[in-house]
C-alpha cells in the first residue's frame, strides 16, 4: 500500500512539473496574434461574427478562443442564453487590448508623408566652435521657413567620442571621421577644408611674402582639445628642419582667434569652418604641406529612416554646400 501511494505521489508530481514547464514555455514565447483575435472577440461578442471579420472558419476561431482561455486562465466569454457575454476579466482587458492592437498597427503602417509645417521637435546638434557662427544663421533661417515648429539645440563638442550619438542625447554632429569615431556611425561629407594662418591686420607677417622660415619664426597659438603640445603643423615644420615657438595652448578656434586679434600671435585654423570668426583679420595659406581634410555630418544608423531626421540632414548639406 505504501509503495502504491508513493508511486501515485510521484506520478502526480510529474504531471504538475510537466504542466508547469509547458506553461513556462508558453509564457516565454507568447503568440501575439492572439491579441488581434481577443480584440475582435471582445468587440463582436460572437465567435461567428469575429471569425467572419478575421476571415477564419468558426472552428478555427473556437480553437483560438480555447487557447486564449488557457493562456489567460479565464473563460473570457461565457454562454448567456443564445449569446456570449464577457467576464469581468475580459471587460478589464478590452480597452488595453484595443490600444495594443492599434499601437501595433501604427508601428507596422508605412511611414506617412512628413508634414513640415506641423512638425514639432527639438534636435540636438554637437559641433566645434565656429560652426554655429559660420553656418548657424543660414541653417536656422532655412529651418524656420520650412518647419516653424522645429527648434535646434546647439552643444559644444569637446571630443570625438560617439557615445552621445549612440545613446540618443545628440541627433547630429559635424567633424572629421577618425579612429575615435564609432564604427557604426554614419558619415556624409559636407565640405573640404584646409588650415590657414590668421593674424591681426597690420601684423608684421602682412608686409612681405610668407615663407616657411618666416612663419615658423613667429609666436604661435596651439589649438588642442586635449592639451597636447604639438600637432600636424609641428610635424610638417620638423621635416623642413624648422620649429615654431608655442606661446600658449587653447582648446578652441574662437579662443585662438580672439588672442590673435588682440596680439602679434599667429593662429592656424580651418578656413571654411571659421569663416565668420576671422572677419576683420588677415588670413593666408600655410607655407607648408598640410593635407586638406573633410568635414562630415555624423549620425547614428537608427536615425537613417526617420523622415524628420532625413530632412534635417538635407538642410545641413544644402547650407554647407552654399
Amino acid at each position: 500500500m505504501a509503495e502504491r501511494a508513493l508511486s501515485a505521489l510521484y506520478s502526480c508530481a510529474r504531471r504538475h512539473v510537466t504542466s508547469d514547464l509547458r506553461y513556462c514555455r508558453g509564457m516565454s514565447t507568447p503568440d501575439f496574434n492572439l491579441l488581434v483575435t481577443l480584440d475582435m472577440l471582445l468587440a463582436e461578442g460572437s465567435v461567428a461574427r469575429a471569425a467572419k471579420r478575421l476571415r477564419l472558419s468558426p472552428s478555427a476561431m473556437s480553437r483560438a478562443l480555447a487557447r486564449l482561455r488557457e493562456t489567460t486562465g479565464d473563460p473570457l466569454l461565457v454562454r448567456a442564453g443564445r449569446g456570449l457575454v464577457p467576464t469581468p476579466r475580459a471587460l478589464e482587458l478590452r480597452e488595453r487590448v484595443g490600444r495594443l492592437v492599434q499601437d501595433a498597427k501604427a508601428v507596422l503602417r508605412p511611414v506617412e508623408t512628413l508634414d513640415l509645417k506641423r512638425l514639432v521637435r527639438t534636435f540636438t546638434l554637437r559641433n566645434r566652435d565656429g560652426f554655429v557662427e559660420n553656418f548657424g544663421p543660414d541653417l536656422i533661417a532655412r529651418i524656420s521657413e520650412q518647419a516653424p515648429g522645429v527648434r535646434l539645440r546647439f552643444m559644444p563638442k569637446p571630443d570625438k567620442d560617439s557615445t552621445p550619438l549612440r545613446d540618443g542625447s545628440v541627433d547630429l554632429e559635424t567633424g572629421v571621421v577618425g579612429a575615435a569615431t564609432g564604427p557604426e556611425v554614419r558619415a556624409q561629407a559636407l565640405f573640404r577644408d584646409r588650415f590657414v594662418a590668421v593674424v591681426r591686420m597690420g601684423h608684421p607677417l602682412c608686409e612681405t611674402p610668407i615663407t616657411p622660415a618666416r612663419y615658423a619664426a613667429g609666436r604661435h597659438i596651439l589649438i588642442s582639445r586635449r592639451g597636447g603640445e604639438r600637432g600636424p603643423i609641428d610635424d610638417a615644420l620638423e621635416l623642413l628642419g624648422l620649429r615654431r615657438e608655442i606661446m600658449t595652448i587653447v582648446g578652441g578656434f574662437s579662443e585662438a582667434l580672439a588672442l590673435a586679434r588682440a596680439s602679434d600671435l599667429i593662429a592656424s585654423v580651418p578656413e571654411r569652418y571659421t569663416g565668420k570668426l576671422r572677419d576683420g583679420m588677415r588670413s593666408f595659406p600655410l607655407p607648408i604641406a598640410i593635407p586638406e581634410f573633410t568635414v562630415s555630418l555624423l549620425w547614428h544608423p537608427r536615425m537613417d529612416a526617420d523622415p524628420a531626421h532625413r530632412w534635417l540632414r538635407g538642410c545641413f548639406r544644402d547650407v554647407c554646400a552654399g
